[in-house]
């Protein structure tokens, strides 16, 4: 089974790159980030032919989130319980494919907004944990899974990419994912590649990309046995040197 997570900046910018990426490596379930508009305007049409489901939670030109599917999945949820808000952002929506549940998040970066911008993207992650908690209660194999806009560790980004009050490094951004993994969760990439250099996102600004100045901040979280059915993840770096790319990369795991 192939699980991937992409924050594309705007599927209507980046249909294109997105559909010839799934011909390419026919994904069984695609997660989308920051696709930037409302359900009734996402191009159902185009992935449709391609042979995808989208399940679509959309929002006016900003966030949004789309889970493909290559067969027919249960929606679950909409919006991450536990958020206090009455109409968060649209930064979540949860399916069950056979006995697999799949959360596609897209979590709030958390440098806007002042100090209530920080507290935002440390709500997120508390309803996240609890979240977790509750599906491994229940005994459900799952994967969290999309942009969680942090660096787990200092070589998760590129020395000189960020400095150390950005909310992506901040301790308490780290903390907040630590307390995920010690649930039991499994971190895909670090599972796999616990010593390589590896990035998914490179800012558009001062050349990042060629001089590499990466940040890894997309993340595929693991239940325990889904952990244990990882064959391989890896991200997918040449799309970010295609034209008029997402800043961040595909990012695709296979299980057995």
């Amino acid at each position: 089974m192939k699980i991937a997570t992409w924050n594309v900046n705007s599927i209507r910018q980046r249909q294109d790159l997105v559909l010839d990426w799934l011909k390419q490596h026919e994904p069984d379930l695609l997660l989308l980030q920051e696709i930037k508009c409302e359900a009734h305007q996402f191009p159902m049409q185009a992935f449709e032919a391609a042979g995808y489901i989208p399940n679509v939670v959309g929002q006016k030109s900003y966030n949004g989130v789309a889970t493909l599917s290559r067969k027919p999945v249960e929606v679950l949820v909409r919006r991450l319980p536990g958020l206090n808000d009455a109409e968060p952002p649209a930064r979540y929506i949860e399916v069950q494919s056979d006995s697999l549940v799949v959360g596609n998040l897209y979590l709030p970066n958390g440098n806007s907004g002042g100090s209530a911008g920080f507290e935002n993207k440390l709500e997120f992650f508390e309803a996240l944990t609890r979240h977790a908690e509750r599906l491994l209660r229940d005994g459900k194999d799952f994967v969290l899974a999309g942009d969680y806009n942090v660096c787990p560790t200092d070589r998760d980004f590129a020395p000189g990419a960020l400095p150390p009050t950005d909310a992506l490094v901040r301790p308490e951004s780290r903390a907040a994912f630590r307390r995920l993994l010690w649930l039991g969760l499994t971190d895909a990439v670090r599972a796999l590649h616990p010593d390589e250099t590896i990035y998914t996102f490179w800012d558009y600004q001062a050349g990042a990309f060629n001089r590499d100045l990466g940040l890894r901040i997309d993340h595929l979280l693991l239940s325990p046995r889904v952990a244990e059915r990882l064959l391989t993840v890896e991200p997918d770096k040449g799309e970010r040197a295609k034209p008029q790319p997402s800043d961040h990369v595909p990012v695709m795991m296979v299980l057995e």
